[in-house]
Protein backbone atom coordinates (compact mmCIF):
# COMPACT_ATOMS: atom_id res chain seq x y z
CA UNK A 1 0.00 0.00 0.00
CA UNK A 2 1.75 3.00 -0.86
CA UNK A 3 1.45 6.21 1.56
CA UNK A 4 -0.28 9.10 1.18
CA UNK A 5 2.16 11.63 3.06
CA UNK A 6 1.88 14.78 0.96
CA UNK A 7 -0.41 17.87 2.26
CA UNK A 8 -1.28 20.79 -0.39
CA UNK A 9 -3.13 24.06 -0.06
CA UNK A 10 -5.28 25.18 -3.32
CA UNK A 11 -6.88 28.51 -3.29
CA UNK A 12 -6.26 32.64 -4.27
CA UNK A 13 -1.96 33.49 -4.26
CA UNK A 14 -2.77 35.94 -1.09
CA UNK A 15 -4.66 32.88 0.63
CA UNK A 16 -1.97 30.18 0.15
CA UNK A 17 1.07 31.50 -0.13
CA UNK A 18 1.98 31.86 4.03
CA UNK A 19 1.41 27.96 4.06
CA UNK A 20 4.40 27.46 1.98
CA UNK A 21 6.34 28.63 5.41
CA UNK A 22 5.16 25.47 7.36
CA UNK A 23 6.23 22.98 4.14
CA UNK A 24 2.66 22.26 2.96
CA UNK A 25 2.32 22.74 -1.35
CA UNK A 26 0.41 25.72 -2.26
CA UNK A 27 -1.26 25.50 -5.69
CA UNK A 28 -2.61 29.13 -6.18
CA UNK A 29 -5.48 29.06 -8.50
CA UNK A 30 -7.23 31.88 -10.88
CA UNK A 31 -10.80 29.59 -11.88
CA UNK A 32 -12.57 27.39 -11.34
CA UNK A 33 -11.79 25.08 -13.78
CA UNK A 34 -8.03 25.08 -13.31
CA UNK A 35 -8.84 24.44 -9.52
CA UNK A 36 -10.89 21.33 -10.25
CA UNK A 37 -7.75 20.17 -12.29
CA UNK A 38 -5.51 21.25 -9.85
CA UNK A 39 -7.77 19.13 -6.97
CA UNK A 40 -7.71 15.42 -9.44
CA UNK A 41 -4.16 16.26 -10.02
CA UNK A 42 -3.09 16.71 -6.38
CA UNK A 43 -5.31 13.66 -5.72
CA UNK A 44 -4.09 11.23 -8.38
CA UNK A 45 -0.65 12.61 -6.86
CA UNK A 46 -1.40 10.88 -3.94
CA UNK A 47 -1.92 14.21 -1.57
CA UNK A 48 -3.55 12.42 1.74
CA UNK A 49 -4.73 15.98 2.72
CA UNK A 50 -6.02 18.87 0.51
CA UNK A 51 -7.33 22.19 2.10
CA UNK A 52 -9.39 24.20 -0.09
CA UNK A 53 -10.37 27.69 0.51
CA UNK A 54 -13.92 28.56 1.03
CA UNK A 55 -14.20 31.01 -1.69
CA UNK A 56 -12.73 28.19 -4.39
CA UNK A 57 -15.26 24.90 -2.15
CA UNK A 58 -18.00 26.76 -3.10
CA UNK A 59 -18.08 26.27 -6.92
CA UNK A 60 -16.31 22.44 -6.85
CA UNK A 61 -19.23 21.21 -4.84
CA UNK A 62 -18.99 18.45 -7.57
CA UNK A 63 -15.67 17.43 -7.45
CA UNK A 64 -15.30 17.80 -3.53
CA UNK A 65 -18.34 15.50 -2.91
CA UNK A 66 -16.50 12.78 -5.54
CA UNK A 67 -13.43 12.40 -3.05
CA UNK A 68 -15.70 12.93 -0.08
CA UNK A 69 -16.67 8.98 -1.10
CA UNK A 70 -13.25 8.03 -1.08
CA UNK A 71 -11.35 7.54 1.96
CA UNK A 72 -8.25 9.12 1.06
CA UNK A 73 -7.77 12.66 0.14
CA UNK A 74 -9.63 14.49 3.05
CA UNK A 75 -10.61 17.04 1.84
CA UNK A 76 -10.72 20.40 4.26
CA UNK A 77 -12.38 23.92 3.54
CA UNK A 78 -10.73 26.70 5.48
CA UNK A 79 -11.37 30.61 4.90
CA UNK A 80 -9.67 32.34 2.65
CA UNK A 81 -7.52 35.75 3.89
CA UNK A 82 -11.37 37.52 3.05
CA UNK A 83 -12.81 35.40 5.87
CA UNK A 84 -15.24 32.83 5.98
CA UNK A 85 -18.62 31.90 4.12
CA UNK A 86 -18.92 28.57 7.19
CA UNK A 87 -19.19 26.25 4.47
CA UNK A 88 -16.17 24.58 6.64
CA UNK A 89 -17.94 24.72 9.73
CA UNK A 90 -21.52 23.47 8.49
CA UNK A 91 -19.31 20.42 6.65
CA UNK A 92 -17.90 19.41 10.06
CA UNK A 93 -21.42 20.05 12.02
CA UNK A 94 -23.19 17.62 9.69
CA UNK A 95 -20.24 15.34 9.87
CA UNK A 96 -20.43 14.99 13.54
CA UNK A 97 -24.53 14.96 13.39
CA UNK A 98 -24.25 11.75 11.17
CA UNK A 99 -21.65 10.13 13.20
CA UNK A 100 -23.33 10.42 16.51
CA UNK A 101 -27.31 11.36 15.66
CA UNK A 102 -27.37 14.68 16.96
CA UNK A 103 -25.55 17.97 16.49
CA UNK A 104 -23.60 18.62 19.32
CA UNK A 105 -21.34 21.46 18.33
Amino acid sequence: MSMYRKIGVVGDKDSVLAFKAIGIDVFPVTDIEEARKTVDTMAANKYGVIFITEQVAKDLEETIERYNREILPAIILIPSNQGSLNIGMKRISDNVEKAVGVNIL
